[in-house]
Order: structure tokens, then C-alpha cells, then sequence
């Protein structure tokens, strides 16, 4: 009974994103699917009651498993001729991840007494859940790191939308590039996607990759539509419900959390949010006069958000999704690598 009123109360939530998904819309806000839902649950979830509830894995692992299949379509047979041309590119990734990292652990032990450990972990550009476990091993404050993180994600998902519509001058309220209608979908081949979507995840995680739910479903995505074994694409009312799904999760971050610790938090995340930023201008100037990409390809490539978060910005703009992709994939593999052998030596 308790298993079933859970489910209820997960419904009742994305229905409520749904609403503010909504609203944003007749805002005529940027990335309404997704921050719609951000902002009414971060709101409501401020409220004591007991009627609503964080979706779990049941919705969130299928949510990944789309959004890496989804990136996988975009490798086409012809996109794939241009990856030797990225290769520069991707360099740049390296410095970039480097110097984003020494700047965060200074700025967060210098300036804000973090331990070293802590710092370390707070400036990484990885993942939320992935640098809270590797705290956990190493005895670094994870609420410290979950807050910290949580906030650089939320002032990048909140801010990239506004700069790529109102500076960029691109709707970003959802397409159909690589996304079509459910009803033009080939409902077969969508059921193999899922499966291989499925065998994917499974693989990912019985071998221990990290981001294994996204990561496992983009390999085999890769694999069958670079070699045009199946031309679906993901119908495009999933894709909405997978952004209100991610929102009403981001939403979730700071519950529990008082709202002085939530200021001082954002506070203190902005100075390093304000860095972030230089950094990642720097470098994707850089990348801009030395390679003929477009600009908000590279903006988003060199973007240290979420990958999934990213991504998911990239598939609304019509972005090169591949070139974002293998950037992204290169720092988070950086960042993987890195992070638990320094960690533990500090």
C-alpha cells in the first residue's frame, strides 16, 4: 500500500511540473518544459506536507536511458565524416577542465574555508550524485558538496536558456529537428530503440561505467544509427516529459534546507558560477576563432553543466549534438578519472 501511494504521490509531482511547465509556456518563457517545472516544485517543496514526492529511479532511469538515445540518433553516417575535424577541438576540453578545477578549489578553500577535500569536490564539473559518492568514500562534507553542485547546476540550467533566446536570438522552446510528432513515428522501431535502450543501460552498469544509464543507451544509439539500422526518432511529447521529469527532480535540491542556508549557498556558488563563466568565455572565444563551429555549439560544449542537462538544451536549439557530446564526454571522463585518486591524496 505504502509502494503504491508513493507512485501517487511521484504522479501528483510531475503533474504539478507539468502545471508549471504550462505556465511558462504562457509566459512565453525559454525552456518552459524544463524550468517550469524547476520553479513551482523548488517552491512548493518549501511547504511542510506530505503529498508530494521526489521521482525515483522508476522515472528518472528511463528518463536517461531516452536522453541518451535521443544523442545517439544524432550520429548519422554523415555527421560521423566530421568527427576528425573535432579533434582539436576537443583538446581545449583538457586545459579547460584543469584550470576550472584549480580555480573552484582555491576560490572554495581560500575564500569560503572549505577543507581541501571538500573544495576539491565542489569545483569539479561533474556530476552531482557522481562527486557525492566519491565523497562519501573519502569523508568530505557531502551536504556541503550535494548544495554546492546542486547550485552551480541550477544557475547554468536556469541561465544558458535566457542567454541562447534573448542574446542568441533562438527559440528555445522546443523543435522537431531530430525529435518528430508520436504520431509520424514508426511504433516498431521505436519499440527496438527501447529495447536497445534497455540492453545498453544494463551493460553500462554491469560494467561499471559511469553515467552507465545515459552513457550504455548513447553507445548502442550510436552504433544502430550510424550504420542506419533505425531511422525513429524519439517522438517529440516524450522529450517534453523527460525535461519535466529532470526539472522536478533539480526542484527537489534543496529540500529539507533552510532558506538562510539556501541564500548563502547561492551566494557563495555565484562567485564560483561567476568564474565558471569567465573560463568557459575564454575558452570558447578560443574555440570560435580557431574552428568554424557554431557558436552555440561550442557555447554548449564548453558549458560545465550536467551532461544530461546539456544535452537536452542542445536537442531543443537543433545544436551539433555530436560535437557537444564528445566534449562533454571527454570532461566528465577527466573528471571520472581524476577525481577519486587526487581526492584521496589531499
Amino acid at each position: 500500500m505504502e509502494t503504491l501511494l508513493s507512485y501517487f504521490k511521484m504522479i501528483l509531482t510531475l503533474t504539478i511540473g507539468i502545471i508549471g511547465s504550462i505556465i511558462f509556456i504562457y509566459l512565453n518563457l525559454p525552456l518552459p518544459w524544463l524550468l517550469g517545472s524547476i520553479f513551482i516544485i523548488s517552491i512548493l517543496i518549501q511547504f511542510e506536507n506530505n503529498y508530494i514526492k521526489k521521482p525515483s529511479h522508476i522515472f528518472s532511469t528511463p528518463a536517461r536511458i531516452i536522453i541518451g538515445l535521443v544523442i545517439g540518433s544524432a550520429f548519422t553516417p554523415e555527421v560521423l565524416d566530421y568527427l576528425s575535424i573535432y579533434f582539436f577541438s576537443i583538446l581545449l576540453i583538457i586545459p579547460y577542465t584543469i584550470i576550472t578545477i584549480i580555480c573552484g578549489m582555491y576560490y572554495y578553500h581560500r575564500f569560503l574555508d572549505f577543507d581541501k577535500r571538500t573544495a576539491f569536490l565542489s569545483s569539479m564539473p561533474g556530476g552531482v550524485i557522481e562527486m557525492v559518492i566519491i565523497g562519501e568514500q573519502i569523508k568530505a562534507n557531502i551536504s556541503k558538496i550535494t548544495l554546492v553542485q546542486s547550485s552551480r547546476l541550477f544557475f547554468i540550467v536556469i541561465t544558458l536558456p535566457f542567454v541562447i533566446q534573448y542574446i542568441f536570438h533562438i527559440d528555445i522552446s522546443g523543435n522537431q529537428i531530430i525529435t518528430v510528432p508520436l504520431v509520424d513515428t514508426n511504433l516498431k522501431e521505436l519499440f527496438y530503440l527501447s529495447c536497445v535502450g534497455a540492453i545498453g543501460a544494463f551493460i553500462a552498469k554491469k560494467l561499471n561505467i559511469s553515467a552507465a544509464y545515459l552513457i550504455g543507451p548513447m553507445i548502442l544509439s550510436i552504433l544502430i544509427h550510424s550504420n542506419g539500422l533505425i531511422h525513429t526518432k524519439i517522438p517529440d511529447e516524450l522529450i517534453k516529459f523527460v525535461q519535466v521529469i529532470f526539472g522536478t527532480i533539480i526542484g527537489f535540491t534543496f529540500k529539507g534546507v533552510d532558506y538562510k542556508t539556501i541564500l548563502q549557498t547561492l551566494i557563495a556558488t555565484f562567485g564560483h558560477f561567476i568564474i565558471l563563466a569567465l573560463i568557459s568565455i575564454l575558452f570558447i572565444s578560443l574555440a570560435h576563432y580557431l574552428f568554424d563551429f557554431s557558436i552555440i555549439s561550442i557555447l554548449l560544449a564548453f558549458s560545465p553543466g550536467g551532461q544530461a542537462e546539456i544535452n537536452l538544451i542542445a536537442i531543443l536549439v537543433a545544436a551539433n549534438i555530436p560535437y557537444i557530446t564528445i566534449h562533454h564526454i571527454m570532461r566528465l571522463f577527466i573528471v571520472m578519472n581524476i577525481a577519486p585518486i587526487i581526492a584521496r591524496r589531499i
